[in-house]
């Protein structure tokens, strides 16, 4: 066998499965779609598509992707890292009740022994509290002050190197976590730029822990490369390997396919990724028996994406981290300051005024809105200056909701299958949500926002695609056992969002991190 261990993806769940496996002994090779980046690579602002964004078919090797589906706008990350690249790096623990809802309840004792698994995550990702609160913290606290909820005021858990006390930011340290085993730092500026790729070298990507230390034990990333299949090699279980076949993703005319053995192959290519090769492998018979439950239980964290917009104010929203501070506005929905650094204004060419009601009734109020105030709609929808003007909004909600994802052909595109949504639609209206913004903006002088995909097509923004290959007690309820191991076959794991069983109603890198770390213990040590 060419490795024991093929990881499929380096995110948080394919990042810690490297790093644990390659301590315990084992020869250990993960491929990962996207490229690698350092500080000096990243783009200054989201301008720079070329660097910015995924999208290899249209010769874009950034690192952030956008995926419209029918129900749902899907944010994600493809990068040696894998989302830890770009995402906010909030790591919130939650509530104790998602361990008693969904497909994994009662298949362990998950309030036991979650705890310990959650604390090694937090010091292997660096975790600490958010101790730099910017305008558009302040802005939120006074926002909530005014509505009641100020008390709910919380400053984020996130995984960034602040540095020391009184120091100057920016100030560079030798390795602050590993006693001095891990790489350099420097402590963070407060420029806002985390979800374009930290270019200071203060965000804990997973670079700088896990896939550090997995290269430091031996591991090798094949970075640039696609998983397109995975067949057992003389057992149809698996139980004597797997033959993987892979191609280049950044290659211009040549698919460049090769095939890599290994004893075992663990799946941790993200929920969408995850989903897609499994469906792929399935329909194609080269893992035929996986369960039929695959692409069911599929969640988003029930959010929207809204935001107050402070058009000609001398506030600077784009100043701070990522994600600062948050505030709960009832028991089952909780709003996160969120934004870019100065200049990064893409996205404010998806935003649009915000209007309230459901369906072509919300489109009608939306041009009414646009006749009755034509300058106040104009401001809302221009792109520059968004990231300094701008107060988003990340809404999320405990309430459970779940979408179904399978393959089929479109009526545009009958060459191939494609992955689709389907189901119930997920709320793209929260209207506890939506009057706090309004509300705010009525009182504090700016101008309340939605993007135009939740206007006109009735679709909500997600970063947080979780399930599709959920553990259950069996087959019938899940994808896989409570130790990630796939129904049906032997030596295949899926470890990553796939795996998630409820609605979390955070973010989820912390809960999928611990996830993984829970997986690795049930993997013995190597033996000589």
């Amino acid at each position: 066998m060419d490795f024991d261990y093929v990881v499929v993806g380096s995110g948080f769940g394919g990042s810690v499965s490297a790093c644990r496996l390659a301590e315990k002994g084992y020869s250990v090779g993960v491929i990962e779609m996207g490229k690698r980046w350092t500080a000096k690579d990243f783009p200054k602002t989201t301008w720079n598509l070329w660097r910015w964004v995924w999208r290899p078919g249209l010769k874009l090797f950034g690192f952030y992707d956008m995926r419209p589906f029918k129900h749902v706008v899907i944010l994600c990350g493809n990068a040696v890292g894998g989302g830890s690249i770009t995402y906010a790096n909030t790591m919130l623990v939650p509530p104790e009740s998602v361990w008693s809802s969904g497909s994994w309840n009662g298949i362990t004792d998950w309030k036991a022994e979650m705890p310990a698994h959650y604390a090694t995550a937090q010091r292997m990702l660096g975790v600490t509290r958010n101790p730099i609160l910017r305008d558009a913290d302040h802005m939120l606290k006074k926002m909530a002050d005014d509505q009641g909820v100020g008390h709910t005021f919380y400053q984020t858990d996130v995984a960034v190197y602040f540095g020391k006390d009184g120091e100057a930011p920016g100030t560079e340290h030798p390795d602050p976590y590993f006693d001095g085993k891990g790489p350099p730092r420097a402590s963070c500026i407060g420029c806002g730029g985390c979800m374009v790729g930290c270019r200071f070298n203060a965000k804990n990507t997973l670079d700088k822990n896990y896939l550090y230390f997995a290269e430091q034990h031996g591991a090798k990333i094949i970075a640039e490369t696609r998983v397109v299949d995975i067949v057992p090699i003389g057992a149809a279980d698996g139980s004597e390997g797997y033959r993987i076949t892979t191609e280049r993703t950044t290659s211009w005319f040549f698919k460049q396919r090769k095939t890599i053995t290994a004893r075992h192959v663990v799946l941790s290519a993200s929920a969408l990724g995850t989903m897609d090769l499994l469906m792929r492998l399935k329909l194609k018979g080269s893992l035929p028996n996986v369960s039929d439950r695959l692409g069911n239980d599929v969640r988003t964290n029930s959010e929207s994406l809204i935001g107050v917009r402070f058009p000609g104010k001398t506030l600077d929203m784009s100043q701070g981290i990522a994600i600062g501070s948050g505030i709960h506005i009832d028991q089952f929905t909780h709003i996160e300051a969120t934004r870019y650094s100065k200049g990064s204004d893409v996205l404010g060419l998806l935003a649009t005024m915000l209007v309230t009601g459901k369906g072509w009734k919300r489109i009608f109020a939306w041009w009414w809105a646009a006749l009755r105030h034509p300058i106040k709609f104009a401001r809302a929808s221009w792109p520059f200056g968004f990231a300094r003007q701008t107060l988003i909004f990340l809404v999320m909600q405990t309430i459970d909701a779940t979408l179904k994802f399978q393959l089929r052909r479109r009526w545009f595109w009958p060459f191939t299958r494609l992955l689709c949504s389907a189901g119930e639609r997920i709320p793209t209206n929260i209207p506890a949500a939506n009057l706090f913004a309004e509300k705010a903006a009525a009182k504090f002088g700016g101008i309340p926002i939605t993007s135009t995909s939740e206007i006109l097509f009735d679709l909500p923004m997600t970063a947080h695609c979780i399930g599709g290959c959920v553990m259950g007690a069996d087959a019938t309820t899940g994808v896989i056992d409570s130790q990630h191991r796939v129904f049906g076959y032997q030596n295949l794991y899926v470890i990553d969002g796939a795996a998630v069983g409820a609605n979390l109603g955070v973010n989820p890198s912390l809960t999928i991190t611990a996830l993984a770390e829970r997986a690795m213990t049930f993997v013995p040590e190597k033996r000589v």
